[in-house]
């Protein structure tokens, strides 16, 4: 089977220029098939705190009112998407920006949560595998915005980890499928303020203990979480790392294996 990278990167990414152009310049040399989904970077918090719209974080996820859902909607829908889209097109690669609503690409439901309130936050429930294939025949790369919407009019703001999970483990049955988490980490560290306390390697039994120990934390934890789920699913491998080494990430020579044993 031919392979496909499913490449997600973070926030911190896309706040930095000169990083998002490097790390797109080696998305654009990927041999193979290649899909890039994206965060939402700190434009959206400061045009919230502009507008006096107050953000709470739970675990590394957004709560999501209606008035900030108006917010990530308009950053990483449009202005993120389409300047990451432009910044291919001048690579000469063609790519396509897209939401979940757009070709009904992403169904997803409003989450239910015993004790927190997420609001317009949604699970995923539906990836439009057949609309991704027609695409990537085309040799067109796909950039996705982590916005979905519920096939009842209403868009949500959905953790883009969650929905490169969700597209690699839907291509896992037709691609050869590598999901790369690229961020502005070395890769999962036991020390997060020292580069070079990288942890090369986890598996679920490691994952529990680090995350006991309080050592993962936060907005890793939903990112490993989101990358066993993928190696249940049939995905070939997962690596957390540094976005500035994208092309390492690729080949595998830098960053966090996730394995299941």
């Amino acid at each position: 089977m031919e392979n496909l990278y499913v490449i997600k990167i973070g926030g911190n990414i896309v706040d930095n220029p000169a990083l998002l152009t490097e790390c797109l310049a080696a998305f654009a040399k990927i041999k193979g098939q290649a899909i890039l989904v994206h965060g939402g970077g700190k434009l959206a918090t400061s045009l919230a705190a502009n507008l006096g719209v107050e953000q709470t974080m739970v675990e590394g996820r957004r709560i999501t009112d209606a008035e900030t859902l108006k917010i990530v909607t308009m950053v990483y829908a449009g202005y993120i998407n389409k300047n990451i889209v432009a910044t291919l097109q001048s690579l000469k690669v063609n790519a396509m920006g897209l939401t979940g609503a757009d070709g009904n690409l992403i169904k997803a439901h409003k989450r239910v949560h015993a004790s927190i309130d997420y609001g317009f936050v949604g699970d995923v429930d539906e990836i439009n595998v057949g609309l991704i294939q027609k695409l990537l025949a085309e040799n067109i790369r796909l950039v996705i915005a982590p916005i979905t919407h519920n096939g009842e009019g209403q868009v949500l703001n959905t953790n883009a980890d969650t929905i490169a999970q969700s597209i690699a483990t839907g291509l896992a049955g037709s691609y050869q499928v590598h999901l790369i988490f690229g961020f502005e980490k070395e890769g999962v560290l036991l020390d997060v303020d020292v580069p070079s306390s990288l942890i090369k390697h986890i598996n679920e039994p490691s994952y529990q203990k680090l995350k006991a120990d309080k050592v993962i934390f936060e907005g890793m934890v939903p990112k490993i979480d989101n990358a066993f789920k993928a190696l249940d699913n049939g995905v070939k491998s997962v690596i957390i790392g540094s976005a500035e080494k994208m092309n390492e990430l690729i080949n595998g020579t830098t960053g966090t294996t996730i394995t299941k044993t």
